[in-house]
């Protein structure tokens, strides 16, 4: 087994990045960006699921004169949605032979380094992946992300527990409108004004569009110099975007699917992590028991929520 003093130095290095570890992931994804912004990851202490209160049905109003009776009728107004807690994880390994010849300290932190960023290189892109994700991914393993939360088909399915194919379960349904033929510079923005205005409910309205690149390309493309505008807060943090109406449009790059296009209001939407496995190192020396190498494992736990789905909707390309 290698020396073990590199064990001390391999466990001190992916803790001291693990520490900044989190705000990578969200500084390296528009969405997450935005939805940390505006305080939408919130961790979770514990438990064997992640619930959501939703509050979908309206009490009784009574109109009277007088000595008039007030009706009470006893409503259910609350339930919720029971969202899995998902684990992922990935290992950071190095074999006796790369210390060997990486001899001395300097040599084995900088190893140590190039190992540590490739694994969290691959956490941030492999988790903004999945906040796109339909959650059937590694067996249903993996967490479900807008495509099942904000789905194509919002009419069957389950999500949190709920089958939206259930008759009185219409409020746990999305908006989704798909393009009778292709879009076009000309007609898009038609197409995204009817998609708005399902989504405004008195104040309630979208506060971010996610794009896939062709649909953000022709929403691009459909306006004029003096209608481009952009939410400062997200240029600063390095994302191009556009804004509609007065939500901004951002792209995730190879993440969305192509043809789609996220209206949110992220008011509803959440990433939950668990407070003791967001982006943390599992604990405890972890040897290969028939293996000159050690290993440690970055993980994270927990999933992404939804506590309003008709105040979200997708806009799909022919």
């Amino acid at each position: 087994m290698p020396n073990s003093d590199y064990n001390d130095i391999f466990t001190t290095t992916l803790k001291n990045r693990t520490k900044t570890l989190a705000d990578n992931v969200s500084e390296n994804n528009a969405l997450l960006t935005f939805m940390k912004n505006h305080g939408n990851i919130k961790t979770i202490d514990g438990g064997s699921k992640i619930l959501e209160e939703l509050e979908y049905g309206e009490g009784d109003l009574s109109w009277y004169s007088g000595y008039d009776s007030i009706t009470y009728s006893p409503k259910q107004l609350f339930t919720a949605a029971e969202y899995a807690l998902k684990l992922c994880a990935v290992p950071v390994a190095i074999s006796g032979e790369d210390l060997l010849k990486n001899a001395g300290k300097e040599r084995a932190i900088n190893l140590f380094d190039k190992r540590v960023e490739n694994a969290f290189k691959t956490m941030k892109n492999k988790l903004s992946a999945a906040l796109f994700s339909d959650g059937t991914g590694s067996s249903g393993k993996e967490i479900g992300g807008l495509k099942l939360l904000v789905a194509d088909d919002p009419t069957s399915g389950t999500i949190g527990g709920i089958n939206r194919a259930t008759s009185g379960n219409e409020f746990w349904r999305n908006k989704s409108i798909t393009a009778s033929s292709a879009l076009t510079v000309q007609t898009i923005g038609k197409h995204m004004n009817d998609m708005w205005l399902k989504l405004c409910r008195n104040s309630e309205r979208p506060d971010v569009i996610v794009a896939s690149n062709d649909m953000y390309s022709l929403f691009d493309n459909s306006l004029t110099q003096l209608q481009r505008f952009t939410d400062p807060k997200l240029a600063e943090a390095g994302f191009e975007n556009l804004k509609f109406k007065s939500a901004p449009v951002i792209f995730e790059g190879d993440h969305c699917p192509d043809k789609h296009m996220y209206f949110l209001n992220t008011k509803y939407l959440y990433l939950r992590p668990h407070k003791d496995r967001n982006m943390e190192v599992v604990g405890g020396d972890r040897l290969a028991v028939n293996q000159d190498a050690m290993y440690r494992i970055i993980g994270w736990a927990g999933n992404m929520t939804l506590s309003n789905a008709e105040m979200q909707g997708v806009l799909i390309d022919a």
